[in-house]
């Protein structure tokens, strides 16, 4: 599912990003610039303390129900506080191979790190609780959600890099990770088919966690800009395949666009949102999405 950007955000280049050389500046950076150029934020309670309100069930303390509501509404709500709402928030990071191509300076793996660090900082802001894991074939790194690890995890995707091929097929072995409830942002180039991506999420996706997935693509593999014949390397295996460029350009940009649009759809049939990122991009998009997603959240709740 596509976002657009919020009007007023603030727009960074990546590689401008790329410059500062500290994960946390960065983040806090994009961040602030992007909730400080947003007209309001729904997503944020209406003060530091109070939250939302919810239908009163038998068994809650009659103590937190908004009597003013009720006078209105007669009906009864009960006052939830941020301490109610808060939630496990985990950046599911690829860190496979393909994640490292770079055709304009800044990686799928950079853009992704970025993205990563922006998320984390922005629910840590939230007050949420933090973490990560890192995985190609494997599991490689896992720091589980705590309101005290926002530092490790930034540390983590500091020190992030790609050694070896990967399959989605290790987010199955996450599951039991995540049974409590949780906010997960996927970020992956999902070199895979459609089908077998929707599989290896399905088992994070039916314990009841929230999913927000970010496909990371570098410009030259969404429009595959390329104009003299040369040998292609398949960045996960290795292979090496000699192309003509000016005789596959609009086949390979028609498989992309089949790609994304059947990933975008399996996604939405499951309720998972799903954002296409372009690492020539500024993050305001990626962003948005995750607030846009957040809000539902906090209202389903």
């Amino acid at each position: 599912m596509q976002q657009h950007a919020m009007p007023g955000a603030r727009y960074v280049d990546p590689k401008i990003l790329a410059r500062i050389g500290n994960l946390e500046l960065l983040a806090r950076n994009v961040v602030e610039g992007f909730i400080n150029g947003l007209h309001r934020a729904p997503y944020f309670g209406a003060s530091i303390d109070f939250a939302e309100h919810r239908g009163y069930v038998p068994g809650d303390d009659i103590r937190r129900v908004d009597w003013r509501l009720y006078a209105r509404t007669d009906r009864y709500y009960v006052k939830q506080y941020e301490a109610d709402t808060n939630t496990n928030f985990c950046v599911l990071l690829d860190v496979s191979r393909s994640m490292g191509f770079a055709s304009r300076g800044i990686s799928k793996l950079e853009y992704a790190c970025f993205l990563s660090a922006c998320l984390s900082f922005l629910a840590h802001r939230q007050r949420d609780r933090v973490g990560i894991v890192t995985f190609d074939s494997e599991i490689v790194d896992h720091v589980p959600p705590s309101a005290k690890h926002l530092d490790i995890v930034l540390h983590t995707l500091d020190r992030a890099s790609t050694r070896r091929s990967g399959s989605l097929r290790v987010l199955t072995d996450l599951a039991e990770h995540f049974k409590r409830r949780s906010i997960l942002a996927l970020v992956s180039d999902f070199y895979e088919e459609p089908d077998a991506v929707l599989e290896a999420v399905k088992p994070l996706r039916f314990l009841g966690n929230d999913l927000i997935v970010f496909h990371v693509l570098d410009p030259a593999e969404i429009d595959f800009t390329y104009e003299d014949a040369s040998a292609f390397e398949d960045l996960e295996s290795g292979e090496q395949i000699p192309v003509v460029p000016e005789a596959l350009t609009e086949q390979y940009r028609t498989l992309v666009r089949e790609h994304t649009t059947a990933l975008a759809t399996k996604f939405s049939e499951h309720r998972i949102d799903y954002t296409l990122l372009n690492t020539a991009e500024p993050l305001d998009r990626a962003l948005f999405s995750y607030l846009s997603s957040r809000a539902k959240l906090v209202h389903v709740r």
